[in-house]
């Protein structure tokens, strides 16, 4: 019986090696890929993604650039325009008060005209 034991257990053990050869071999065939091409895909991935980032950034900085640019110049725009209305405005309050005051000395000339005399009692 000892000779049967040991022959099932170098059976088992001649399988288990074949087996675990096999199996090596055919992880290695259907594998996608190996260790270091892994690394190489991982590597270029991080290189695409980290100058897409920095396109990105550049892209991001031209348009606020762009917008900071066109701010800047309408706030110039405005403050012309707020400028000419200002100047405006002040040239008819300085018209508004010539002409009252015109008014004022010609009421003044009427009313000196239509004052009559005081009588002598």
């Amino acid at each position: 019986m000892s000779n049967n034991s040991g022959g099932e257990i170098g059976a088992f053990f001649s399988g288990f090696m074949i087996g675990g050869l096999v199996g090596a071999t055919v992880a290695l065939l259907l594998a996608p890929q190996s260790g270091e091409e892994t690394r190489e895909q991982i590597r270029r991935r991080g290189i695409e993604l980290r100058d897409q980032a920095e396109e990105s950034m550049v892209e991001a900085r031209a348009k606020a650039e762009a917008v900071a640019a066109d701010v800047k110049r309408r706030a110039e725009e405005l403050q012309a325009r707020s400028k000419t209305l200002m100047e405006e405005g002040q040239k008819q309050l300085e018209k508004a008060v010539e002409e009252t005051k015109k008014a004022a000395t010609s009421v003044g000339k009427k009313e000196a005209e239509v004052e009559p005399e005081p009588e002598a009692a």
